[in-house]
C-alpha cells in the first residue's frame, strides 16, 4: 500500500511560522539528519561548512524572483483587484496567465488599470480557473519599457502566511544571492540561507558548485487534495540545466563524491533530467515531476531544505529522500525544539 496524504499531516503551533529571516542569513539554525547512522544534529547554518570535502558539489538554482504582485483598479467600479503574475504567455502580445483576487467580479472583457497615472492597463481574454485569468497587457512603449513597468508597479510576491505588510527589505531578503535568470514568482528558500561570506568559504574549502535554474511557479504549494497521491497533478514549471553544470555533477557522481541539491526545486530538476545510465542529461523545458515516498533517487545523494508545511509536496519529497520515520522524528523534535518553518525558516541537511 502507497503513502497517503493523511501520512504527511502533522500539528503545526503558528508561532513558529517565521515572519522574518535570521539577522545573519547563515546563523538561521540547521538540523542535520544522517540518514545512515539514523542521528540528528542541532548546528547552525554555516556549520554546513563541516559536512563538505573537496570536490564535492553543491547544486545551486540561480532563479530569480520578480515583483510578481500587482494591484489596479477595474473600469467604471474602480474596485480594487489584486493580479498575481503567473507565467508570460506571449511577450510579443504581452499574454500573461494570471490570478485575480477578488475572482468573482473579473469576466471576460474586464480592463483593469494599473498605477497612479493608469500607465499600464490590461484586459481579461480568457477565464482558465476559478481564480485564473489570461491577461493581455495593453502598453505603448518596447517590450523593455514594458518589463520595467511591471518591475516599477509590482511588489515581491511574500507567501500568504506572512500577514505583514510587504517592507522594502523584503526585496532583498526574498531573493538568494547568487539569483541571476528571472522567472520565479517564489524563492527556493533553501537558498536563501547562504551568505556571500559563507559561498566563499566553501570555495576556498574546494566544495564546487554547479548551478540549474527552476522558475518556481505557485503550482510548488498548491495543496494536495486527493488521499491517493498517485492522483495528484503537479503544475509544470519552467527549468534548464546546462552542459557545464551537468559536466560537474556527473563528475563528482562518477567519483562517489556528495552531491548536494540545495532546495527541493534543484531535486526537482534533476530528477527530471536523469539519461537511462542514471546520469544527469542537459535539459530545457517543463517539468512537472511529483516525488513522493516511495522513491528512488538518482543524482544528488544529500539535500539541504527548509521546514515545510503539513501535507505539501515538499514535505512528501523531503520524506521519500530522508526515509518517512525519520523524517517524522525529525519535524516531531524540530516543533519540540521550536525550529522556524516554511520561507524565512529554519533549514535541514540531510546527508
Amino acid at each position: 500500500m502507497g503513502m497517503k496524504l493523511s501520512n504527511f499531516n502533522f500539528e503545526l503551533p503558528n508561532e513558529l511560522l517565521a515572519e522574518y529571516p535570521s539577522e545573519n542569513r547563515d546563523e538561521a539554525r540547521l538540523m542535520v539528519l544522517n540518514r545512515k547512522e539514523q542521528t540528528i544534529e542541532h548546528k547552525k547554518f554555516k556549520d554546513l561548512i563541516d559536512y563538505f570535502e573537496p570536490e564535492d558539489v553543491m547544486v545551486l538554482n540561480n532563479t530569480k524572483v520578480f515583483p510578481a504582485r500587482l494591484y489596479g483598479n477595474k473600469e467604471k467600479t474602480g474596485a480594487r483587484i489584486e493580479v498575481f503574475l503567473l507565467r508570460e504567455l506571449n511577450p510579443e502580445t504581452k499574454l500573461w496567465d494570471v490570478l485575480v483576487d477578488p475572482a468573482r467580479k473579473i469576466r471576460i472583457g474586464n480592463k483593469l488599470y494599473f498605477g497612479e497615472d493608469e500607465s499600464l492597463v490590461a484586459e481579461v481574454i480568457d477565464n482558465t480557473t476559478s481564480r485564473g485569468r489570461t491577461l493581455r497587457f495593453l502598453y505603448d512603449g518596447s517590450y523593455t519599457d514594458f518589463r520595467i513597468k511591471l518591475k516599477e508597479l509590482g511588489q515581491t510576491p511574500l507567501p500568504k502566511y506572512i500577514k505583514r505588510d510587504v517592507e522594502p527589505e523584503d526585496e532583498e531578503r526574498y531573493q538568494t544571492i547568487y539569483a541571476k535568470n528571472e522567472g520565479a514568482v517564489a524563492a527556493p528558500t533553501a537558498g536563501l540561507h547562504f551568505s556571500k561570506h559563507l559561498l566563499k568559504r566553501l570555495e576556498i574549502k574546494g566544495v564546487d558548485f554547479a548551478e540549474v535554474t527552476l522558475h518556481v511557479g505557485l503550482g510548488t504549494f498548491s495543496p494536495v487534495e486527493v488521499e491517493d497521491l498517485s492522483k495528484h497533478k503537479m503544475d509544470s514549471e519552467e527549468a534548464f540545466i546546462q552542459k557545464d553544470a551537468t559536466d560537474v555533477i556527473n563528475k563528482a557522481k562518477l567519483e562517489r563524491r556528495r552531491v548536494c541539491a540545495v532546495g527541493t526545486t534543484v531535486m526537482r530538476v534533476l530528477e527530471s533530467a536523469v539519461s537511462s545510465d542514471q546520469t544527469l542529461n542537459e535539459f530545457g523545458g517543463w517539468t512537472n515531476k511529483f516525488i513522493f515516498p516511495p522513491y528512488d533517487f538518482n543524482i544528488a545523494n544529500c539535500m539541504i531544505t527548509n521546514f515545510h508545511t503539513p501535507k505539501s509536496t515538499l514535505l512528501m519529497m523531503v520524506s521519500a529522500f530522508a526515509g518517512h520515520d525519520f523524517m517524522k522524528k525529525a519535524y516531531e523534535e524540530a516543533v519540540k525544539e521550536k525550529y522556524r518553518f516554511y520561507t524565512y525558516g529554519d533549514a535541514m541537511l540531510i546527508i
